[in-house]
């Protein structure tokens, strides 16, 4: 595992296994799941991280005594169950960790197909972050895109000041937006 994880990406998904609940939560570690909060210093304030010592302790204590908690499987069990139980209002920072636990596989799988998929070529390694950023947004939202006739973008464009050329006009082959790539 070190060798296709690195040591922040290991310390990750051993702080989000602390997050299951089988066996009554024996995985439970209060103190990884608050190093799992400062991974995500936009999500968890520093008071949003004192609070969530306390709810962690009343939640844990919460859900271990309640049976309907017993045979969860997975987080994503979890996570219904909460929500069927109001349990994510009475412990909304708890339940933030799990949404951010659930979504961190689909977003990180998400980021990997679109450089394999378009973004990683040797030409676009050398662009900057902007417009690497840029072409990311594109080719996830094409479905957006497509609909855009490239005379319109191409107008755009030639509108923006600081060109280092005049863009031509597309050929009417070309036209239709359909050039959006994927």
């Amino acid at each position: 595992m070190d060798s296709r994880f690195s040591e922040g990406n290991t310390e990750l998904l051993l702080c989000i296994a602390s997050l299951d609940p089988r066996n009554s939560f024996s995985s439970f570690d209060h103190d990884k799941l608050l190093q799992l909060a400062q991974f995500y210093p936009q999500d968890f304030s520093e008071m949003d991280q004192v609070l969530l010592t306390n709810q962690l302790d009343n939640f844990i204590y919460d859900v271990r005594n309640d049976n309907s908690f017993s045979k969860l499987q997975n987080i994503a069990e979890l996570a219904i169950k909460m929500v069927g139980t109001h349990r994510n209002t009475a412990y909304p920072l708890v339940y933030r960790l799990i949404e951010l636990a659930l979504i961190l596989p689909v977003a990180t799988a998400t980021v990997e197909r679109v450089f394999s998929a378009i973004l990683k070529t040797y030409l676009r390694n050398r662009m900057g972050d902007e417009w690497l950023n840029d072409s990311m947004v594109v080719y996830i939202e094409k479905a957006i895109f497509k609909d855009i006739e490239d005379e319109v973008i191409l107008q755009r464009y030639q509108s923006m000041q600081n060109r280092r050329i005049q863009l031509s006009s597309i050929p009417s082959s070309k036209k239709g937006g359909k050039n959006v790539t994927g």
